[in-house]
């Protein structure tokens, strides 16, 4: 299917605001660049990570790319009072991920953020036929975690440790240090398969794994990586947030040389946060786990279907995480964070 002819089937939604004007959800359209813009200035100042929402020439192309779908509330005057988008952010192609979330001020509490996700969960994601979605809700509050979780079925697996910089909340002053993310998942199309794990987290992926909406098998991944074999990576660096990640769908016996060369890369450059992502479907992964461990990685949780396999995410924190300021919706999110800081406290 092309994807852009599909989406163009998704029509705009009516809607009424608390004082009585009409509002308007739908797709992105060319004209709402500078819209959009304008709107992520007003919250973020200049200081949202994602570039591209201050580029109208950027968001028509990735849109036509396929890469990223904004959906827009547009205001009785065609003002853009809210966005979100679905885009690519895994290896996965089927798989997007749910964010750039924003909403003007005077028109928060009316449920406008709702009818984004709304929009972008039950009519888009299905026209683009996905399989999964997946969203970073940020701990600094709760609301967005309880929006996704609640409303919009999503299952906590990972949290994210001081991903996001407290820059990006200075304007509105909701965030004394970096802030936290819950990554949660939904699956539209199920896909059982195996899983390898490694000893050191066998009950936490069992935990982990036990609540997904999604069934997988899990075998013991302690083998010896095979001798010769090249590591399959890609590397992701956002210098605004000072974030670095590296996607290993398959781990070679090259892994130990190609981490200790990015890090070598990237630390000097003042990057905060190193985040790695091992594809599960090798059974040496428990290989690869000891050797972050004992470079002062720990846990982050499960990324389903990244590599349409699933992944296991590590992260490195340079300085102590904001444990405090972490605030969580569910019982399910407060045990991932026990894990994630015990571990942290073991591999420091």
């Amino acid at each position: 299917m092309n994807l852009l002819e599909g989406v163009r089937r998704v029509g705009p939604e009516e809607h009424v605001l608390p004082s009585g004007e009409k509002m308007e959800v739908g797709l992105f359209r060319p004209e709402d660049g500078a819209g959009i813009g304008e709107l992520f200035r007003t919250i973020y100042g200049d200081g949202y990570p994602a570039r591209h929402v201050y580029d109208p020439v950027e968001l028509a192309a990735a849109l036509a790319r396929g890469e990223n779908y904004p959906v827009v509330a547009r205001g009785p005057d065609g003002k853009i009072i809210g966005h979100v988008a679905l885009f690519r952010s895994a290896s996965y192609g089927k798989l997007y991920e749910a964010g750039a979330g924003a909403v003007l001020s005077e028109h928060r509490n009316a449920g406008i953020n709702r009818l984004l996700l709304s929009f972008a969960y039950e009519r888009l994601a299905p026209e683009l036929e996905l399989e999964e979605t997946w969203g970073e809700a940020v701990c600094n509050h709760v609301y967005m975690q309880r929006t996704i979780i609640a409303t919009f079925n999503h299952v906590e697996t990972a949290l994210e440790v001081a991903l996001m910089p407290a820059e990006a909340y200075e304007k509105e002053r909701s965030a004394a240090g970096r802030v936290a993310s819950v990554a949660v998942f939904r699956a539209y199309r199920p896909r059982p398969h195996v899983v390898h794990v490694p000893e050191a987290y066998a009950d936490v992926l069992r935990f982990l794994y036990a609540g997904l909406d999604d069934a997988r098998t899990l075998s013991p991944g302690e083998a010896d990586i095979p001798p010769d074999s090249v590591s399959r990576a890609e590397v992701g660096m956002f210098p605004f947030a000072r974030v670095v990640r590296m996607a290993v769908a398959r781990v070679g016996d090259d892994f130990e040389s190609r981490l200790d060369a990015l890090e070598k890369d990237v630390l000097p450059q003042g990057f905060r946060v190193i985040q790695v992502s091992l594809g599960l479907g090798r059974p040496w992964i428990g290989r690869a786990v000891s050797a972050l461990r004992g470079r002062g990685y720990f846990l982050g949780g499960v990324l389903p279907r990244w590599f349409d396999e699933d992944a296991l995410l590590m992260q490195k924190i340079i300085g102590d995480p904001c444990w405090d300021g972490i605030r969580l919706f569910t019982e399910r999110a407060a045990k991932i964070l026990d894990l994630v800081r015990e571990d942290w406290r073991r591999t420091q």
